[in-house]
């Protein structure tokens, strides 16, 4: 079978309408992140306040999400998805409302924010499974994948930028109440988008459907050790998150304008990496998966010995281009190896372990900075990355089809698939965002 073009999906109206939502989405993403953050630390002056914002809007949603796409997908999800991104814009109203309230209540905006933050696991994870649902059957996934990963990309590139102005030009309360509206852009696109595909998932109550879809991944081998190891390989790449603007202005002596051009180099690296995997999808997701996550691990070992601030953007800039391979792969990876009916609950799991074990890495990162420097944190988050690929590539074994051969229904772990990620080497697979 001919590898489908990256326009195929495209030509679908309802793939169109799911990449528009995605990316208006993953910009409005961006501003709220962004305008939470300046409204928290300007009303308290805390840094462990915005910490306990983060817990609120990453960590404890994580906790929840799984539980809310077991019942969210129930319905059909032309009506499911729009509920949730109205719920979404409810949210970012509310929060406008508290940013310009003149007691300010911490507790309340980190609960809106938890609340936010579930629902927007849940609507990435039905999306996810939507679009897996789709586009499978017809051997369009992986294209599909890339374009939402080109789109993903963008709003990550360009999203802090646009937030930041937005935020300085119309102030905080301006920001939310912008971001509000943009998830009912979102909702309305996907409400009148017509009839989706839906896996009808098993009958029973939603407690039995989550101990369900928990247990099919303790059941699927190679699932449950690229879940696991992607869980481990985000405690590392998020480890130097916390220390960058310190190695930039301190270690490197850049100021503030280095630190923005460090972040940005990354962009234009995730943006590199997105178009990459757009040309080689018909690869090898076991290739893709590690080797972008060695370029992540290389990367960061390059920024820890790096002597300027010149190297230390060329290193972050081959970090990016594996970051932007990496994560689409390892979806693509997931979703492959995830029955039908399974998919949201699945795409769940992954989504919340990538909100909660970055607060690992937060803490990990910031105490070896503190009692060491930050490159010494660069230098262990590197070393961690590269660790976790020679430990778990040869724990992964048997994986999926060779792309040009897949086509159909996903399919299920224990199925009699083989993929080379080693060369000269069957047993192995994959990893998976910025992770393995």
């Amino acid at each position: 079978m001919c590898e489908p073009r990256l326009t195929d999906p495209l030509r679908k109206p309802l793939f169109r309408r799911l990449a528009a939502s995605y990316t208006v989405n993953e910009l409005g993403d961006w501003m709220g992140i962004m305008a939470l953050s300046i409204l928290v630390f300007d009303r308290t002056d805390s840094a462990l306040a915005t910490a306990a914002l983060f817990l609120g809007t990453r960590f404890l949603p994580a906790l929840f999400a799984p539980i809310l796409v077991a019942q969210a997908e129930r319905p059909p999800p032309r009506f499911a998805l729009p509920l949730i991104y109205c719920g979404e814009a409810a949210a970012f109203g509310v929060l406008a409302l508290l940013a310009g309230a003149e007691h300010f209540s911490l507790p309340a905006v980190i609960a809106l924010a938890a609340i936010d933050g579930a629902l927007a696991l849940a609507g990435r994870a039905l999306t996810r499974a939507v679009v897996a649902t789709a586009l499978e059957p017809t051997g369009e996934l992986r294209a599909g994948n890339a374009v939402l990963n080109v789109a993903f990309t963008g709003g990550a590139a360009v999203g802090p930028a646009l937030a930041g102005l937005v935020v300085a030009g119309f102030g905080v309360q301006s920001a939310l109440l912008l971001d509000a509206v943009s998830f009912y852009v979102v909702a309305w696109i996907l409400f009148t988008a017509g009839t989706m595909p839906q896996a009808e998932p098993e009958a029973g109550r939603m407690r039995d459907r989550v101990r369900a879809g928990l247990a099919y991944i303790r059941d699927e081998t190679l699932l449950r050790r690229i879940l696991t190891a992607q869980g481990l390989a985000f405690v590392f790449f998020a480890a130097v998150l916390p220390v960058e603007v310190v190695y930039a202005k301190e270690t490197l002596g850049a100021g503030d304008t280095g630190f923005g051009v460090l972040l940005a180099s990354w962009g234009v690296g995730m943006v590199l990496g997105s178009f990459i995997f757009a040309r080689v999808r018909e690869a090898s997701l076991g290739y893709q998966l590690l080797f972008s996550t060695l370029g992540i691990g290389v990367s960061y070992l390059g920024i820890a010995v790096a002597p300027t601030l010149a190297v230390a953007c060329a290193a972050s800039v081959l970090g990016g281009a594996g970051n932007g391979v990496q994560w689409v792969a390892a979806i693509s990876a997931v979703q492959e190896l995830t029955a039908e009916t399974m998919q949201a609950r699945v795409m769940s799991v992954l989504e919340s372990i990538g909100a909660a074990m970055p607060g690992i890495g937060f803490a990990l990162g910031g105490l070896i900075a503190a009692v060491v420097t930050p490159r010494a944190t660069f230098f262990v988050a590197g070393s961690g990355v590269i660790a976790i690929v020679a430990v778990m590539a040869p724990m992964l074994g048997a994986s999926w089809l060779e792309p040009d051969e897949s086509s159909g229904p996903a399919l299920d772990a224990h199925d009699d698939v083989v993929v080379e990620l080693l060369p000269g080497r069957n047993p192995s697979s994959a990893n998976t965002e910025e992770g393995l």
